[in-house]
């Protein structure tokens, strides 16, 4: 991937800054649209960050930002290097920044939710 402009450095930086309780509305939305639930969303994101549930509503609570979410994730989970594909028409797996790298995952794993893959699929079981 080439590297960051100044531009999407901020925009990037902008995202980092932003709490993760105000995309997840956006993250149950989409999925439940597609007949999904709000408990697969949470999965998710326990499965990619080892958050138990209880800890991923304090993170939410607290209006952590993304960048201090993955920061402080319990465990995140190794097996989220298979997750490959494009998320907003640029290859995860070839993202070199590790921040918007994780971000992505997340972003793929709910678009494979509302595409209607199994659980077990999007987990990598």
């Amino acid at each position: 991937m080439k590297r960051a402009t100044a531009r999407a450095a901020a925009n990037w930086r902008r995202l980092y800054a932003m709490p993760v309780a105000n995309i997840y509305p956006s993250y149950v939305a989409k999925a439940e649209k597609k007949g999904r639930t709000r408990a697969e969303v949470d999965a998710i994101f326990r499965w990619l960050t080892g958050h138990s549930q209880a800890s991923l509503e304090a993170e939410f609570a607290k209006k952590t930002s993304f960048e201090d979410f993955f920061a402080r994730a319990p465990k995140m989970n190794p097996s989220r290097s298979l997750i490959t594909g494009v998320v907003c028409g640029v290859r995860v797996e070839e993202i070199e920044e590790p921040m918007m790298r994780e971000i992505r995952y997340l972003d793929k794993l709910i678009d494979e939710l509302a595409k209607g893959k199994t659980m077990e699929t999007i987990l990598r079981k």
